[in-house]
């Protein structure tokens, strides 16, 4: 976190990506981060997104089931179900951040929406080169089991070169016929 000029604090990519989790397959922020975030408290951001709920469908915003906040509180992510004081907390994708911009209208909610979002970006970036890295070491993986095999035969086939071939024996002595 550093304080800018204008006295609106900024926050660095990965302090934010920090605060990004998957959940539902989605990557998503949790109200109690963006309002921290937002320098405001999570009934006030809540409040907010309540009062414009018709801004925020299913795939802008969620509320965790009881069994996706036991899973946080399981994996560390959050230190016990009372982190969240008795409410189900509210979690946003991408786009239900931008929403946020017009919801929340500050200078401060515009810059931090602003660094969210590129946060976001940077995040599917670096997913993707993960995938990719993957992809091509599958690649290898199956190369390298092709030469193995080939190796395997060639070797085999160097040994039968080696090993002289085995010829009869002449009989010693006459044969009548």
């Amino acid at each position: 976190m550093k304080e800018s000029q204008n006295k609106i604090i900024v926050f660095d990519a990965v302090a934010i990506q920090k605060k990004i989790y998957t959940i539902r397959g989605e990557q998503v922020m949790l109200d109690s981060g963006l309002a921290e975030f937002y320098g405001i408290e999570t009934r006030t951001l809540n409040q907010a997104v309540k009062r414009n709920i018709e801004r925020f469908p299913s795939d802008f915003m969620f509320i965790f089931s009881k069994k996706e906040i036991e899973q946080m509180v399981s994996q560390n992510v959050i230190p016990s179900k009372s982190h969240f004081g008795g409410a189900a907390p509210f979690a946003f994708t991408e786009q239900g951040v931008a929403m946020l911009s017009s919801v929340l209208k500050s200078e401060r909610a515009i810059e931090v929406n602003i660094l969210i979002t590129c946060a976001f970006v940077q995040l599917r970036e670096i997913i993707s080169t993960h995938k990719k890295v993957g992809a091509k070491l599958k690649e290898l993986e199956s190369k390298l089991k092709e030469h193995d095999d080939q190796i395997v035969q060639i070797i085999k086939i160097i040994n039968q070169l080696m090993t002289p071939p085995v010829s009869p024996k002449k009989k010693i002595g006459f044969t009548i016929d």
